[in-house]
């Protein structure tokens, strides 16, 4: 059963409002037959996500760095020392393809941001470690990032960021709920 349509009530109007409370206003005059209510969580998580994106960029690139090659660095450095995983540990951590991955790893060392090792416990595999620079590279990547995420934040306090981050993780786990049996069943 849908939830129906809630009317405007001027009594309920946000202090504070934003575009998205426009399209939404403008749904409901249009199609008051629809429950557009979805649209106020998801445009507004659409629209937050735009904004994280050019935050992240902007951090990213003030270090020399692309999206993806944070993403790469980043899982070698959540590893902790020595800073290694296999190539198909980091493609399970960045859901991209195997020759994705190559082209990667490959181009960050050439960069000298990481480097390939034969794996020890497999004399076929290999490993791909963080370089020093590497590890000076997302260190100082990470804590720009984190600059420019508590910038956007500014809006709630600490109760409301905690409340928010148990919502959407409520909303997201399903989602990688899904992706890990999916990626589960490639492996197999």
């Amino acid at each position: 059963m849908s939830r129906q349509s809630r009317p405007a009530d001027p009594a309920a109007t946000p202090a504070v409002s934003d575009e998205v409370d426009d399209i939404v206003a403008r749904w409901r005059a249009e199609r008051p037959d629809l429950d557009v209510a979805p649209l106020e969580v998801l445009s507004r998580v659409s629209r937050l996500a735009r904004h994280l994106d050019r935050a992240r960029k902007a951090a990213f690139s003030a270090h020399g760095l692309e999206t993806w090659e944070f993403d790469v660095l980043s899982a070698l450095r959540r590893q902790g020392p020595p800073y290694q995983l296999s190539p198909g540990a980091l493609l399970r951590s960045t859901l991209v393809t195997s020759g994705t991955m190559t082209n990667r790893i490959d181009r960050l060392e050439q960069a000298g941001l990481v480097a390939r090792h034969k794996d020890p416990m497999d004399k076929r595999g290999v490993l791909v470690e963080l370089t020093d620079r590497g590890r000076a590279t997302v260190d100082a990547a990470m804590s720009a990032l984190l600059s420019r995420e508590r910038d956007l934040l500014t809006g709630l306090d600490d109760v409301q960021q905690t409340e928010l981050a148990s919502l959407l993780r409520v909303l997201l786990a399903p989602f990688d709920a899904a992706t890990a049996a999916e990626s589960a069943q490639v492996n197999e």
